[in-house]
């Protein structure tokens, strides 16, 4: 369930337009004119608007807000403009590239999509870069890690609910075979599996892993696997099993201790708004008795803070 906050009468794409023109006019940028309408804008509205805007004034909306805005305020208002999927190429591209390699975030996006999804931003990442994900992903991961991630993008995986019990024991039994059973790990059966199986067939594998080895699968990643192919692997499994509870906790490790990880905070608040933010407010909730709007509160500030938080949409 999305968190974005819509007005019930809305304003025309071209009156937003204008709207934003005139707040970038003058001394300085009205700010907060600019995240009243963004931060309130659908996808579809978003892409209106951009439409809108080089129809009448001749200019590129995401490059005047570049020049007009900066800092994080800059960089996920930026990020916003896009569609989901266009986000996600951005994100993964920018992971990927040379000069600032962050594998935990490419991993933390490829790995939490579903198949559909990832077809969809493989496609886009494809005409945008003039590259195939699968290029980069090859140019820059290595072992194990690589492997599964290059099988995790390339693999179409069933979407829907009902799981088949036989395979679902079978495959339970198997990834105790190639881990906690044996010396040393078979990392081409978790390979297979994590890669391979949906999302509710890897759920019940979790399931029936605890109920027959009373270990939990998660426990088992840990300590038979390492790395960013322990990060990948756990990314999977918690993503089949509650992808709001893998983003709330994602969202607590970025903000706690010294200084936030802006990025992190970013990536996750603005690329979930549209999809399940309400559902990673209430698991952020549950588990630090704390609302995700009062931590995001306490670990920004200024127009990025008041964007984060429109994104957000109400809350204490």
């Amino acid at each position: 369930m999305a968190s974005l906050t819509i007005p019930p009468v809305l304003t025309t794409p071209r009156d937003d337009a204008m709207h934003l023109y005139k707040a970038f006019k003058g001394f300085g940028c009205d700010k907060p004119a600019v995240i009243n309408i963004l931060a309130h804008r659908d996808a579809t509205q978003r892409a209106l608007i951009q439409q809108e805007y080089r129809t009448m004034y001749s200019e590129d909306l995401t490059k005047r807000l570049a020049k007009e805005l900066s800092g994080n305020l800059e960089k996920a208002v930026l990020l916003w403009m896009y569609d989901p999927a266009g986000r996600d190429a951005i994100l993964v591209r920018k992971a990927l590239s040379a000069d600032a390699i962050d594998l935990s975030a490419a991993t933390e996006v490829i790995c939490s999509r579903t198949a559909s999804q990832i077809v969809h931003f493989k496609q886009l990442y494809h005409s945008m870069n003039g590259t195939y994900l699968e290029h980069d992903i090859e140019l820059h991961a290595s072992g194990d890690y690589k492997k599964l991630l290059l099988a995790y993008v390339s693999t179409m995986r069933y979407e829907g609910p009902e799981v088949d019990r036989a395979t679902v024991d079978y495959d339970a039994k198997a990834l105790y075979k190639a881990g906690e059973k044996k010396l040393g790990t078979d990392e081409k059966t978790f390979i297979r599996i994590f890669s391979e199986r949906s999302r509710a067939h890897l759920a019940a594998v979790s399931a029936a892993y605890h109920s027959m080895y009373s270990r939990s699968l998660k426990k088992a990643v840990k300590s038979e696997t390492s790395g960013l192919f322990e990060f990948a692997l756990l990314t999977i499994l918690q993503c089949a099993e509650n992808p709001a509870k893998y983003f709330a906790k994602e969202l607590h490790k970025a903000m706690k201790g010294l200084g936030t990880n802006d990025k992190t905070l970013i990536r996750i608040v603005v690329t979930r708004t549209e999809i399940d933010m309400q559902y990673i407010k209430a698991e952020y909730q549950k588990k630090h008795k704390k609302s995700l709007n009062d931590a995001v509160h306490s670990e920004t500030s200024g127009d990025y803070r008041t964007f984060l938080l429109s994104l957000l949409g109400p809350g204490h």
